[in-house]
């Protein structure tokens, strides 16, 4: 299991991690990435590779 966090005050939207995301955790919400289905990540870490803001972290639990 992992834990996937956005720093939404890096974020800008531009929706790479929701695209890359083989697992579909992301959607957009208000113009940021939101995990929301956290409970699929696949700990690829492909979201954390192709943020350009360093936006996100992958944790394993």
């Amino acid at each position: 299991m992992f834990e996937v966090i956005v720093d939404a005050d890096k974020c800008v939207g531009d929706e790479e991690c929701v695209s890359a995301c083989p697992a579909q955790v992301f959607e957009m919400q208000d113009g940021k990435a939101v995990p929301v289905e956290a409970d699929e990540c696949l700990g690829c870490e492909t979201c954390v590779e192709v943020c350009p803001e360093g936006a996100i972290t992958v944790t394993e639990m």
